[in-house]
């Protein structure tokens, strides 16, 4: 399975989103700029976002976007599922032989499994930890 821009941006949207919860809205202009994307690119991703309930948009002049639920209530499998659609890293075939669709399957649920489980909450925090090491830290 191959994420494309769609699924990697929107997680970047969401991620952004999910850092400002509770600050108010955030301007797609300023999470284009923030990491060198197209902000039209960007509005194309919102829609589907918001539609499927995930994002709510402020208008006015400090209008933007703010996450519709809590970080931790939404995972990386509700993005991707919005953005790329279902989620099936290999295609299942039925003149396979039966030990190979069974390993299909379960790469198909490992990969479900760890996007399903991943919310946004655990990405910011993760991406909090790693950035708050030393760069110049090094474990033996």
């Amino acid at each position: 399975m191959k994420i494309s821009t769609k699924g990697r941006y929107g997680l970047t949207i969401m991620m952004a989103l999910a850092r400002k919860h509770g600050s108010g809205p955030t301007s797609l202009k300023s999470i284009a700029e923030q990491h060198r994307l197209s902000e039209h690119y960007l509005e194309q991703l919102i829609a589907p976002l918001r539609n499927a309930g995930f994002v709510n948009s402020i208008r006015g002049a400090y209008g933007g976007y703010v996450l519709a639920k809590d970080p931790s209530e939404i995972t990386s499998a509700d993005i991707i599922r919005v953005l790329e659609g279902p989620i099936r890293p290999v295609e299942v075939m039925d003149d396979d032989e039966p030990a190979k669709q069974e390993l299909w399957i379960k790469i198909r649920d490992a990969v479900k499994n760890v996007l399903e489980n991943t919310t946004l909450k655990d990405l910011i925090e993760f991406d909090r930890h790693d950035n708050m090491q030393d760069p110049y830290m090094f474990f033996i």
